[in-house]
């Protein structure tokens, strides 16, 4: 994890702008995450503290979060302890992982009260608690630990506090400058040759050094090694430490992995981009990995039953494929039955099985016909007869299931794709689809009536100023396509991919405005990632919806096709409607 206390310590740097601030608001949108509206300095700023054990932070952010209807009752004692409370000091235990946030409060009574917040910043280990500083005594944590998870502390109400084991190391800035170059004598070796192992030397620096993680320390080590020498690069970090003079980055590596950090990343090639505060690198960093855990975790139900339904779908689509084969030799026995009857003659009860002449083929071989006993010869001959009829009746209900399958499994996929790009906005939209298609149940318990909401489809403008609409899930592409749009716009859509309707609103438009209706129309497909996705579009009045049609299906013609490679950096840089 990027996360360590050389950007603990930038953050708190930063938070300091917070002293003497009021905390208006609190907030809990998720089991693991505190959101903190505080007046300071004339402004409103929202504090972010998150337990989240795969992401766990702190920083100042101007994202937008949802929150429960009931508070969950660690942000209701938060309420009653720390709103209203005025921030005396933010700081850092040493250069570890964990911010103390000092308040004063009034309770119920008029009394003035002190509280403290203690914010551990530990992977899986990370926790919120608050404490009464005057006895040490825990009044609830976001997670809780009791004796059966762990033997060195508690995390339960009323227990006194422990703090996280110390790690014995030294925090570079208690190291008196005059003393530095000794310390760092007894510590590591001050030249790095090329060939030396440069892990043992990260290693060395993060066991000596409190707040160093690996990022940090491979990025001295490289430093040291492309410099003067890592006593060196070492007494330079330190001073940038003591200044506050950070250079928060979020670096792309060519290897797929995108990192972040308080110091900028040398050692790492890929795309970096500069941020004034750590604040803003750290929201831009987590924002969208937050948001995707948020979405996937709210919609593994859905997904797990929607992939349930394809997969049973297209096992139901092998075996009528199984049974329409089966009924296309329904004339076979058609013929076994006319052979029987002309061969009646020739054919006594109890025979196991007949020889014939195949008149049927032009050189009327002789075949076997296999006869049941027990039966008649003509009776016989009716159970071919019988067979025939059966088979050629199923043949039609069964390719009509085939078809009916068929546009299940098409359904099921449009909707994992919805699914799988959807945003906390969406989820509701497509959960009301399924629940209104009778697939899965509404809700249960007390349902307050909500006012119709309008859908909200993306809102783009072309660079030649003409507005692009673009459905994100089937309530969204009905209204695009048959409520917002006109006769004479035009409309694009992925040729045989599921993917999202888009409308260009307008009948007078240039080719740059069509190929950025067709970039639309491949990126918000299932063929985001592919090259040539063939685009059909056609004006609205060639695209029909068909009585009784699915949400999100339609029919067109008229069509003309586009083949068109979808470009992300292209769709970042396009402008967004003011009203989307």
């Amino acid at each position: 994890m990027s996360l360590d206390g050389v950007v603990v310590h930038a953050v708190v740097h930063e938070l300091q702008e917070l002293m003497g601030g009021r905390i208006n608001k609190i907030h809990q949108p998720t089991e693991h995450d505190i959101v903190m509206q505080i007046r300071a300095g004339g402004r409103n700023h929202k504090l972010l503290l998150s337990a989240n054990p795969s992401m766990p932070r702190t920083h100042l952010t101007n994202e937008t979060f949802v929150n429960p209807t009931e508070a969950p009752m660690f942000c209701m004692l938060l309420r009653k302890h720390t709103e209203n409370a005025i921030i005396e000091r933010v700081e850092q235990v040493g250069m570890e992982r964990i911010i103390r946030i000092h308040m004063r409060q009034r309770d119920e009574i008029g009394d003035l009260s002190q509280k403290l917040l203690i914010i551990e910043l530990m992977g899986r280990h990370s926790n919120i608690i608050l404490i009464d500083p005057a006895t040490d005594t825990i009044l609830d944590g976001i997670h809780h630990v009791t004796p059966a998870l762990s033997s060195y502390r508690i995390v339960m109400p009323g227990a006194s506090y422990t703090p996280p084991p110390a790690q014995d190391k030294t925090n570079l800035l208690d190291i008196p400058a005059s003393e530095l170059p000794q310390y760092l004598t007894e510590v590591v070796a001050d030249t790095i040759s090329p060939h030396d192992q440069h892990d043992v030397i990260e290693r060395r620096l993060m066991d000596a050094f409190s707040g160093l993680g690996p990022l940090t320390a491979r990025e001295l080590v490289y430093r040291a090694i492309q410099g003067s020498g890592l006593h060196e690069e070492l007494r330079h970090f330190r001073e940038r430490l003591e200044l506050d003079a950070y250079e928060p980055c979020i670096l792309d590596a060519t290897n797929g992995k995108s990192l972040f950090a308080a110091i900028t990343l040398t050692h790492v090639a890929g795309d970096a981009v500069s941020f004034d505060t750590m604040s803003d690198c750290l929201t831009a960093y987590f924002s969208d990995k937050a948001q995707r855990d948020l979405v996937k975790q709210k919609t593994a139900d859905l997904m797990r039953f929607l992939t349930n339904e394809q997969s049973k779908n297209e096992k139901k689509l092998e075996k009528l494929y199984e049974t329409m084969n089966e009924a296309q030799e329904a004339d076979r026995y058609r013929k076994l039955g006319e052979l029987l009857t002309a061969s009646l003659h020739a054919i006594s009860r109890g025979q196991a099985s007949v020889e014939v002449i195949d008149y049927y083929e032009e050189d009327q071989p002789t075949i076997t016909i296999p006869l049941d006993p027990q039966l008649a010869p003509s009776d016989n001959a009716q159970r071919y007869f019988k067979r025939y009829n059966k088979l050629k009746n199923s043949l039609t209900a069964v390719q009509v299931q085939i078809e009916s399958t068929r546009e299940e499994i098409a359904y099921f996929q449009t909707l994992i794709h919805q699914l799988s790009n959807a945003t906390l906005d969406d989820i509701d939209e497509i959960r009301e689809e399924l629940a209104t298609q009778g697939y899965v149940r509404h809700r249960s318990g007390p349902q307050k009536k909500k006012k119709p909401t309008k859908p909200a489809p993306l809102c783009f403008v072309s660079s030649e100023g003409i507005t692009i609409y673009v459905g994100k899930n089937n309530t969204q592409n009905d209204y695009v396509t048959n409520r917002l749009a006109h006769p004479s716009d035009t409309w694009l859509h992925t040729k045989d991919i599921p993917g999202s309707h888009v409308v260009i609103r307008s009948s007078q438009f240039g080719d740059e405005t069509l190929n950025t209706a067709a970039q639309l129309a491949a990126y918000f497909s299932q063929a985001r990632t592919s090259s040539q996705v063939p685009v059909d579009y056609t004006q609205i009045r060639h695209v029909r919806k068909p009585n009784g049609a699915k949400p999100g299906f339609v029919i067109y013609d008229n069509q003309k096709t586009l083949y068109i490679t979808p470009d992300e950096s292209y769709i970042e840089q396009l402008r967004r409607c003011s009203d989307s």
